[in-house]
């Protein structure tokens, strides 16, 4: 029986991704594929696109989701638990996931990938936290959510914030680059793709003050500044902040920074980027399978901002069939 295909695309992903997605449609059709192109138009498309093909999906059929993390992202939490398995199709500047996968480049070898590849049944992460959306203005009165004070001064903050729980492929990022994220702007966004987040980056070190948070895990207990819970092993591209996490294994690894200050952050920022930032004396790296997060610090999954601290992290067993190179 010939496999249908659908392909979810990010026509903005960067890159010339709507001529790569077209001309992508174009390959597959020419190899005799039925092909369904679902095109996303906002924030939130690809995993409506996906939950719903989960729930109505009928024979054999292969979910393609084209674009950058943040479109595998909700591609992965509509396909979450459903017997369709998911491949990738790399676009735009940077694609986090293609790196840890070992993704090619070119355009017909990663979708000779996608058709011949190797499904896999993969580990996804969860976390659940205070979900708070951008306003325009600072509310002057402090909100208490899940037992935890937040300054509204501080954070730019709905009046109403509600929990949100949802699962991610790479890792979340809790407190600095939490915050970058918070802080990208959208319409820079649009025109520079990495470079948006290069100047939120350098904005919030220079008012670098972060808050407090600890985690508590396997009966044990550490506080910090920044965390970085991954799943995966890649990190904004060819770094590997935490190398030992895999998608095929049930845990999570931890890189968690003790000390504050900018300079100290800077410092850990460089060590990263050198590969020297588990041998840091002022850093733990560690293994868990739940977390706990206290605290009032900005959080990203995947690259796409979340909500904020306090938070729960573990890891969801055998959640998505994910296409990949067979090594």
């Amino acid at each position: 029986m010939t496999k249908n295909i659908i392909l979810i695309g990010n026509p903005i992903a960067g890159g010339g991704a709507l001529k790569k997605i077209k001309r992508s449609v174009n390959i597959l059709e020419n190899r005799g594929f039925d092909v369904r192109l679902m095109l996303t138009a906002q924030k939130g498309d690809a995993e409506s696109f996906a939950r719903q093909i989960s729930q109505e999906g009928q024979g054999e059929l292969l979910v393609i989701a084209a674009g950058g993390d943040g479109t595998y992202n909700e591609v992965a939490n509509g396909l979450a638990h459903s017997n369709i398995p998911m491949a990738i199709l790399p676009l735009g500047t940077t694609s986090v996931l293609a790196k840890e996968l070992n993704m090619p480049e070119n355009l017909e070898k990663a979708l000779n990938i996608a058709l011949n590849g190797k499904v896999q049944t993969v580990h996804l992460g969860r976390i659940t936290c205070n979900k708070l959306a951008h306003s325009s203005s600072l509310i002057d009165t402090n909100k208490k959510t899940m037992g935890h004070e937040l300054s509204s001064k501080s954070y730019n903050i709905t009046r109403h914030p509600s929990l949100v729980t949802r699962y991610f492929l790479l890792m979340a990022g809790i407190g600095f680059d939490g915050e970058t994220v918070y802080s990208v702007n959208e319409k820079i966004k649009t025109i520079t793709g990495k470079g948006a987040y290069i100047l939120s980056g350098i904005r919030t070190i220079l008012k670098y003050n972060p808050p407090r948070i600890t985690l508590k895990y396997n009966s044990e207990q550490k506080s910090g500044y920044n965390a970085i819970i991954g799943k995966a092993s890649c990190y904004g591209g060819d770094f590997k902040i935490t190398p030992d996490a895999k998608l095929t294994e049930p845990s999570l690894y931890v890189f968690l920074m003790h000390k504050k200050g900018r300079l100290n952050l800077i410092r850990y920022i460089s060590g990263i980027i050198k590969g020297g930032h588990l041998k840091l004396k002022d850093i733990s790296y560690f293994r868990a399978s739940e977390i706990e997060i206290q605290g009032n610090a900005h959080i990203q999954v995947d690259g796409d901002y979340l909500g904020i601290t306090p938070a729960k992290i573990d890891v969801m067993p055998n959640a998505l069939l994910l296409t990949t190179p067979t090594l």
